[in-house]
């Protein structure tokens, strides 16, 4: 069986890229989530590290959205993905059905601003307006 550890090396060897350390860290640490954010209520889905390459392979998102990972989404159409064609990645939200990275709307500049501000305000969903940090 393998670690946590060499699953996330495994996922980062495959997508050619390093995952931002404090993604890796919940990896390591929490693993997965999916649950409703109190007090906004919107669904946040994080996969665990052994789903990343099947998740990204079934959607062809390298194919639609080159140097995109998909690490979770809203339970639904819509999936959080990070955007590694600019240094640092940056958390972006697709929709499942998008044809290219025009209708990325963006959410954070990191996985843990994400984390700390999706409690009061979720989901962004206007791409007209930045996320608040």
């Amino acid at each position: 069986m393998r670690s946590n550890d060499d699953t996330i090396t495994q996922a980062e060897r495959h997508f050619q890229v390093r995952l931002p350390e404090d993604y890796r860290h919940f990896l390591v640490t929490e693993g997965t989530m999916a649950r409703f954010v109190p007090p906004t209520d919107d669904f946040l889905m994080i996969h665990a590290a052994e789903e990343l390459i099947e998740i990204n392979e079934a959607g062809e998102f390298q194919d639609r959205f080159p140097g995109s990972v998909v690490i979770g989404g809203d339970g639904g159409r819509e999936l959080l993905t990070y955007d590694f064609r600019q240094e640092p990645p940056s958390l972006v939200l697709l929709d499942h059905s998008a044809q290219d990275w025009s209708s990325a709307i963006h959410q954070a500049p990191s996985f843990s601003a994400l984390l700390e501000r999706f409690p009061e305000t979720g989901w962004q969903w206007d791409a007209s307006e930045p996320a608040p940090f």
